[in-house]
């Protein structure tokens, strides 16, 4: 569609835009963050009144490292959230935060400090501190820069920290709330423990790798009573932490279990059994055992049943009771009764219980009262066992770097000298790692303090239920929408089952647990807690005007308690509170306490990865729920994990991981904002340089589609416009198209589904625009003077304009800008500035869709019946065919004779007809009753527009047709 000769060419109206093909986004993105920034976008979004309020409320982020690819994906789904919501309508609100206190960072200036040989014990707490403070303001700093180089819009001028004084004041607060309304308590049981970084561990910062460990069958001998069936027998128990053998204070088994007596007939030389030795098993795991044991079939026999009720009233021996130099230690006689959670699915059928160490052990002991009989304090918080313990003191569970320590190879050649082996081996399994120091951690039995979720709250807030998990779990069914919903399924079975909440950590660089104790009280006293609230009063005060390290200053107990209480009488508690505490907090001081928070303290929007239900999501909801009663949130979004292109972790070792900094070097935030759009986030993604490019493919033909609208446009004006009852056909199948596809945007925008809002728009502008509208209306835009076809061409172009660079603004944020400014220039224009515009319901016409549904398909026969002759290269291009198409149905002949069907084709001519097709017709199984007969076109080929038609050569202008001599004047 283009003149053969200069002058004609001349008299085209072909695009004119200054919009280039190649975006050259890493070098032009900054540019229109500084214009941004300039213009105060954000803020003029602010102005706008009588808005409805949308909150996106921040999870904060740690402060201590650049970003990785999970954070890019993060933020960008919140910020097409974030956009797209204030572009149809809501003054939609981000203040993004920072995670500023807690162990990653105090970690690191440990790192510091041992690099100089310096201990962090020998550093004033305040220093430390501020040392602390210090690095993660750094970060802070560094990462706000990131985030907005992906063009992350928010209130960065004025982001929260939980180290701001206001920040940790109001953490106090909220803590202080569970001191007073009877949640708090102090306590002893097991808590997951990292030796290396000497503190409790929440189950968030805990992860889960593969870990060889040693396993061992060990043997108790049945000593009570003595003249029991069973005496003299050995009760066998499996575990994979011989660690923990010296803490053991029982054995149990299940009531539902096959036990069997099995005797030793006959042993192999290496073994740890001898013949006549008898072995109480559970039925389904005896021969694995034996075999254990070294011991072949018919080296065992049954002896008989030992029915279950045989077992009750038992007594055990320890092997280590007796032994010498063992100081009497292990000689007391062990427990031994049923549990529930025994089974014989794999080991022996009795399990070792060490209730220090062990979740399940600690409960039934709890529950039968017998702790202080089973309680044992025998590894200290570095993971090394009490100095005075006989045989095993000084050795430790985790060497110094966190590999394997000597403590259980030593308790496993103590029970092999004694004899109170079986059997030993190693085994490969999942086990769980501090997050922060990547050792294996255990777990410990060590006073905490904790936040009871089934303790009756006294704070007249019972609407949603009487204890924080009854709070939770009503919550989660009544009060929160899921995106997916099997986010709700996971946190709701977690809430359901979860223990208290150990708010406790033995570190330095956090909000302390502003409570005081009553000297020489026991936990369970019920003045062991001072509850007064004028000293909460004083203390809030104090952080709100110097911040946390107030409570560690000399005299600050006395200032604190003066008037109120005896100073001496009490003890102040230099415990920090758990991280997710402080996260979980940011309600308060975040949504409830700033202008730019929410009436109620309540978000839209809490949006995170799926390990966030075991972190943010799962803190926020128990802080919440013990603080205000409910949840503080009323839609939870997550996302899954980003893997590389083979669906793999991407790690540093491996070399497989995508930086966002790079990826934004090589292609631009852009690219990497539209593969967020494009992949399904709910699931795992996968990202790579291979997928990289292929969305660098799709962002240029899209690119491409906005280019050619703007050079379409160019010289667009209002006294050009056609309403839309008086656009041909064609232009009212667009609008009608534009009226579908503003639907599935918003209702796509308001699911937070992205993809499919991605793949609706994509679909449109290059199947339905670039490849078919576009196609067809390139002859009148470029060819035709002033008629109703081109200026309902440019009327629909212009209406496409707006809706597709505001639909896909929350996307591509710095090209819809670009394509923006292409038309609207000016110091204070915006795309961002603007909103969705409405898009009238009376532009559907489903008839007229039902209508062009027949005439593309009958289209796509024609134009893949001319690529075959293309192909055979009968022809250059469809202008020179004249082809005949042969309708079966009477309504599909219709319908195209009710359009100019050759301009649809983009042929020269086209015939019509009912007649019956002959056998050598093209046709086209997916189309049903239309085939297509090749013939040429007839005429001489006009030299502005190309088409072959008779009359070409016939007016004043020579050379062309009739069209264009009239369009020529």
């Amino acid at each position: 569609m283009c003149a053969d000769t200069p002058e004609y060419k001349d008299t085209l109206n072909l695009p004119k835009t200054d919009f280039p093909m190649r975006a050259g986004l890493p070098k032009r993105e900054p540019a229109w963050l500084d214009r941004w920034e300039k213009i105060g976008v954000y803020d003029r979004l602010r102005e706008k009144e009588g808005r409805t309020p949308f909150t996106l409320h921040d999870g904060p982020p740690y402060a201590n490292g650049h970003l990785h690819i999970g954070h890019a994906l993060n933020k960008t789904i919140k910020d097409m959230i974030v956009r797209s919501h204030q572009m149809m309508g809501f003054d939609a609100r981000y203040v993004p935060g920072w995670d500023c206190h807690g162990l990653p960072i105090e970690w690191k200036i440990e790192e510091k400090y041992r690099k100089k040989g310096k201990n962090k014990d020998n550093v004033p707490v305040v220093e430390f501190r501020q040392e602390c403070r210090a690095f993660a303001d750094e970060w802070v700093k560094i990462q706000r820069e990131e985030f907005k180089r992906l063009g992350i819009t928010g209130n960065w001028e004025d982001p929260y920290l939980t180290m701001n004084y206001h920040a940790e004041a109001v953490i106090a607060d909220e803590f202080m709330k569970f001191l007073m309304n009877g949640t708090l308590y102090q306590g002893s049981k097991p808590v997951m423990w990292s030796p290396m970084e000497k503190t409790a561990l929440a189950e968030a910062e805990v992860e889960y790798h593969d870990k060889e460990s040693f396993t061992i069958w060990v043997k108790f001998k049945v000593a009570e009573p003595a003249d029991h069936k069973l005496a003299g027998a050995y009760v066998v128990i499996w575990t994979t932490t011989p660690w923990t053998m010296p803490s053991n204070k029982a054995v149990v088994y299940g009531e539902d279990i096959a036990y069997g007596l099995y005797e030793v007939t006959g042993t192999p030389d290496e073994s740890w059994v001898n013949v006549g030795d008898k072995y109480v098993l559970a039925d389904n795991l005896a021969a694995d055992v034996f075999k254990r044991a070294r011991l072949e079939e018919g080296q065992y026999t049954r002896v008989s049943d030992v029915p279950t009720e045989d077992l009750a009233g038992i007594g055990l021996t320890h092997p280590l009771a007796g032994a010498e130099g063992g100081n009497g230690e292990w000689d007391g006689i062990r427990d031994f009764r049923a549990a529930e959670f025994v089974t014989d699915t794999e080991g022996t059928g009795f399990v070792h219980c060490a209730p220090s160490h062990g979740m399940e052990e600690f409960e039934l002991y709890r529950d039968l009262g017998m702790l202080e009989q089973v309680i044992t304090y025998n590894v200290m918080d570095d993971g090394g066992f009490r100095a005075d313990l006989p045989f095993f003191g000084g050795k430790y569970i985790l060497n110094r770097k966190g590999g394997e320590g000597d403590a259980n190879k030593t308790v496993i050649d103590k029970l092999v000298e004694v004899g109170g082996l079986m059997a030993r081996g190693k085994i490969k399994h999942s086990y769980p790692h501090s997050w922060r120091s990547k050792a294996p951690i255990i777990y410990r039995n060590t006073p905490q303090w904790f936040a009871g979720v089934d303790r009756k709250l006294d704070d007249g807030m019972g609407q949603m239920g009487d204890t924080i998990r009854e709070r939770a779990l009503r919550s989660i069914d009544e009060l929160v929408t899921w995106t997916p919903q099997t986010g709700r399924n996971r946190l709701h079975s977690m809430i359901e089952s979860r223990p208290d909440w150990v708010l406790s950590r033995q570190r330095a660089w956090g909000v302390p647990l502003t409570c005081f104790t009553k000297s020489g009280a026991l936990p369970t006293d019920a003045d062991f807690l001072l509850r007064n609230d004028e000293v909460n009063a004083r203390i809030k005060a104090a952080f709100e005007e110097h911040g946390a390290d107030v409570w560690y200053e000399d005299g600050f107990k006395a200032k604190m308690l003066d008037g109120i209480a005896d100073p001496d009488a009490y003890d102040q508690v230099f415990d920090v509170l758990d991280v997710w505490f402080d996260s979980g907090s940011t309600h308060a001081f975040v949504l409830r306490d700033r202008e730019d928070g929410t009436e109620d303290g309540i978000a839209d929007v809490y949006m995170e990865g799926t390990d966030q239900h075991r972190g943010w999501f799962h803190s926020s909801l128990l802080q919440a729920c013990g603080t205000k009663g409910r949840a503080p949130y009323k839609n939870v979004v997550t996302h899954g994990f980003t893997l590389d292109e083979k669906g793999m972790k991407m790690s540093k070792s491996l070399g497989n991981t995508i930086v966002p900094e790079a990826v934004v070097k090589q292609y631009g935030a852009d690219i990497l904002r539209l593969w967020v759009a494009q992949v399904d986030y709910t699931a795992d993604q996968r990202i790579g340089p291979e997928i990289l490019k292929g969305t660098a493919d799709s962002y240029r033909r899209l690119r491409n589609t906005m280019r050619f609208m703007l050079g379409s446009l160019g010289d667009f004006t209002e006294d050009q416009r056609v309403q839309p009852a008086d656009m041909p056909e064609l232009e009212q199948w667009v609008l009608h198209r534009m009226a579908e596809l503003d639907h599935t945007v918003r209702e796509g925008y308001k699911a937070f589904d992205f993809n499919g809002v991605w793949q609706a728009i994509f679909n449109f502008a290059t199947v339905d625009l670039s490849a078919f509208y576009f196609d067809i209306r390139k002859d009148a835009l470029y060819c035709d003077g002033d008629t109703l076809n081109a200026r309902a061409a440019r009327s629909v172009l212009d209406l496409l304009f707006h809706r597709l660079t505001a639909w896909l603004a929350p996307v591509l944020v710095f090209t819809m800008e670009e394509v923006w400014l292409e038309r609207y220039p000016g110091d204070d224009s915006s795309i961002h500035l603007t909103d969705m515009p409405d898009t009238p319901r009376d532009w559907l016409n489903e008839p007229l869709a039902a209508k062009w549904t027949k005439i593309r398909q009958a289209r796509r026969v024609v134009t893949s019946a001319l690529e075959v002759q293309r192909t055979d290269k009968v022809i250059g291009a469809s202008l020179e065919a004249a082809p005949v198409v042969h309708a079966r149905e009477a309504d599909v002949l219709e319908a195209l004779q009710s359009v100019n069907f050759a301009d649809v084709c983009i042929t020269s001519d086209i015939s019509l007809t009912i007649d019956p097709s002959p056998a050598e017709a093209f046709r086209m199984p997916e189309v049903d009753g239309v085939s297509v007969v090749f013939e040429k076109a007839d005429g001489e080929k006009c030299q502005r527009c190309w088409k072959i038609l008779p009359d070409v050569g016939k007016f004043a202008h020579p050379g062309v047709c009739g069209r264009c001599n009239d369009a020529l004047g």
